[in-house]
């Protein structure tokens, strides 16, 4: 009996010593999850809302360091976490892996939240931004952490907190970089769980975020199917949906600079990015030209022959009557040496892109490929070409490029395409702030048009009226 009671008091005792310390065991786990990762969805959501609690109690100061805090840790560990997302996932090229992560420094904090102010007969109103609460956010295997870890610096600078629900194929990477980031801010703030992910996401995990009460709001980042998914959902959803960039190039373009940048978007992280050029439409007069270029820059031209060949890998015959090709997901973000190899063709070291002319038939220039491979498509005239892209871009309003001295040309395929991007003279890249002015982010909203998404995004109006007082003038 004694020895009974010892054994419940030697309990009581390491519980009272685990609730004196935050509620954390000696080896840093938290007593509800493991650094903000977590079995289910109720004590996911409990946890950041709990988080969302105690943020809301900090000076707008501590959202200061916390944003510092998950810079630093990409930046810092870039190559490490670059690399272990690459061995998980698969797809796309460690330097670009590595580069995501480092240019995470370039996404907007709390300096994009704003005041304003209204002063009249009346008295003075003021309209802050507030936060909304915890929001349910989805990430994409192509850029697991990059986009949890910029979706989080937004959405905590606005003053929320976030559940993440990854992609099974890149749930490690995401559960790990959670783990890191609010170690990172507890040891900086003493704030727990403003970031919650879970472990073994699935589509019913994904379904009891987009239905829990306890979540205020939804961004999703990925494919037409949970980008539908969401906009179904009774909550507001910001949702990042797909997109098939293409290219223009006219008779005035600088063909040297279009021919780099094509590359330079379309072979980053071997077009696993949502904006990366997909297909090309370049006019008569300088369509060879252009072709001619490209190997300057890493690119490597297949010929018809070879085309065909890498098309058929790349895609089953359409089913059942639809004009829709299935994409092999085995040489989803493949490097361009590996597409190469499975069709006989050895290509010089330091290649990046693969790249040869089609007709608009070729599945390569309507599907969403994600491959380093860039359809080249001859146009008659620089309207034909924006004719194509508007069809073959299938009214997404994602992101197109043009390459062009004509200011008119500029004009009428941005109106016609009116994508949330649209890159004049550069890679799809710039869009973003890289190469071009502006900000990144990496969820650009484009079906429920929030844009280019920013803490401002993740923060409601809350306006508060003073009557007839405070009236200096």
């Amino acid at each position: 009996m004694q020895a009974t009671e010892q054994a419940i008091r030697q309990v009581v005792q390491e519980v009272l010593a685990q609730l004196g310390n935050g509620g954390r065991t000696t080896n840093g786990t938290h007593r509800n999850g493991d650094w903000g990762v977590f079995q289910t969805v109720d004590d996911a959501v409990a946890a950041a809302g709990d988080g969302f609690k105690a943020l809301s109690q900090r000076p707008v100061s501590d959202r200061v360091k916390i944003v510092q805090c998950i810079k630093q840790l990409c930046t810092a560990q870039a190559e490490e976490l670059g690399r272990l997302e690459l061995e998980e996932t698969g797809i796309g090229r460690l330097d670009h892996k590595i580069q995501k992560l480092q240019i995470i420094e370039l996404v907007p904090g709390v300096e994009f939240l704003k005041c304003d102010a209204l002063s009249g007969d009346h008295g003075l109103t003021v309209t802050e931004y507030a936060p909304f609460g915890v929001i349910g956010k989805i990430t994409p295997v192509t850029h697991s952490l990059p986009t949890l870890a910029s979706n989080a610096i937004s959405m905590i600078a606005g003053g929320n907190t976030l559940v993440c629900n990854p992609h099974p194929a890149g749930r490690l990477i995401a559960c790990e970089g959670a783990r890191r980031i609010n170690r990172a801010i507890y040891e900086a703030t003493g704030l727990e769980n403003l970031v919650t992910i879970i472990e073994n996401p699935t589509i019913e995990t994904a379904n009891e975020i987009f239905a829990h009460r306890g979540v205020r709001l939804i961004c999703v980042t990925g494919g037409p199917f949970v980008a539908r998914a969401a906009m179904a959902s009774s909550k507001r959803a910001i949702v990042a949906g797909p997109g098939n960039p293409p290219v223009v190039v006219d008779e005035t373009a600088d063909i040297d600079n279009a021919a780099r940048s094509i590359i330079t978007g379309g072979a980053f992280d071997n077009n696993l990015l949502c904006i990366g050029e997909k297909e090309v439409f370049a006019v008569e007069s300088i369509f060879d030209e252009l072709l001619s270029a490209m190997p300057r820059h890493g690119g490597y031209q297949l010929n018809c022959q070879q085309i065909d060949q890498l098309t058929k890998l790349a895609f089953d015959p359409p089913k059942d009557g639809s004009d829709h090709h299935t994409l092999n997901r085995d040489l989803v973000g493949k490097d361009a040496s590996v597409l190469a190899e499975l069709i006989g063709v050895q290509v010089p070291a330091g290649t990046d892109l693969l790249y040869g002319e089609t007709d608009e038939s070729n599945p390569f220039v309507p599907e969403e490929q994600m491959m380093p491979f860039v359809p080249f498509v001859r146009c008659r005239n620089a309207m034909h070409g924006i004719e194509l892209a508007k069809e073959y871009e299938h009214n997404f309003r994602h992101t197109s490029i043009i390459h062009t001295r004509d200011v008119r040309n500029m004009t009428t395929m941005g109106r016609e395409m009116d994508t949330t991007l649209f890159v004049k003279n550069g890679p799809s890249s710039a869009g973003l702030g890289l190469g071009g002015e502006g900000y990144l982010s990496f969820s650009i909203a484009t079906p429920t048009g929030e844009g280019v998404t920013s803490p401002l995004t993740f923060t409601r109006q809350r306006r508060c009226a003073l009557v007839d007082d405070l009236r200096i003038i």
